[in-house]
């Protein structure tokens, strides 16, 4: 009985000579009492998606769509309000289909006074997408209006009803080409211009 009452003392005395140095060591643990100072719990991760959305769109400045003196600045809560298309893509690498939804390209070029229904002079057309990262590709008027080419070019702001957030929140997505190499993330500008 003594054996297990002197091993219970020095198992306490070890402790508090532990809890003490410990404090002695970073005393930023010890609270006013002496007891220990718990660290804040962690931040709230239940923040609605749509506030973390609006928090990062207010930092990226708007898609700029131009055509001769005329533009119009678009945001991706902007174009959520438009109607949207969708558009499948298999992705090769990751050996998946993904759906993209986005509001067609001409529909947007239209509100800049670009023709809807593209004759004659009007296929001088060419259409100059910009990225934020400065690369840069080129359609012709016939490729993006429906009236004309059988694919689709639409401006997605989402990837399997999520938004899109790696490299900004819109992307220049095209169908009918073999691979996505025409495709541009974080579209930044968009111009419409005449060929000599």
């Amino acid at each position: 009985m003594r054996q297990t009452a002197r091993k219970l003392c020095l198992f306490l005395a070890f402790s508090f000579a532990s809890t003490l140095a410990g404090a002695q060591q970073n005393p930023l643990t010890m609270g006013p009492g002496g007891g220990p100072i718990h660290p804040p719990p962690p931040l709230d991760s239940t923040i609605p998606r749509i506030q973390a959305d609006q928090a990062r769109d207010s930092v990226i400045p708007p898609l700029k769509i131009s055509f001769k003196k005329k533009s119009q600045e678009w945001t991706t809560p902007k174009l959520a309000s438009l109607p949207h298309e969708k558009l499948q893509f298999t992705d090769e690498g990751k050996q998946a289909t993904q759906t993209y939804s986005g509001v067609p390209l001409m529909a947007l070029l239209a509100e800049v006074g670009v023709p809807q229904k593209p004759r004659g002079n009007d296929f001088r057309l060419y259409v100059i997408a910009e990225g934020r990262d400065g690369s840069k590709i080129v359609y012709s008027l016939g490729e993006v209006s429906p009236d004309v080419h059988d694919g689709s070019v639409l401006l997605a702001d989402s990837l399997d009803g999520k938004p899109l957030t790696e490299d900004g929140p819109i992307e220049l997505i095209c169908s009918g080409d073999h691979s996505p190499a025409r495709w541009i993330r974080g579209v930044a500008s968009i111009r419409v211009i005449a060929a000599d």
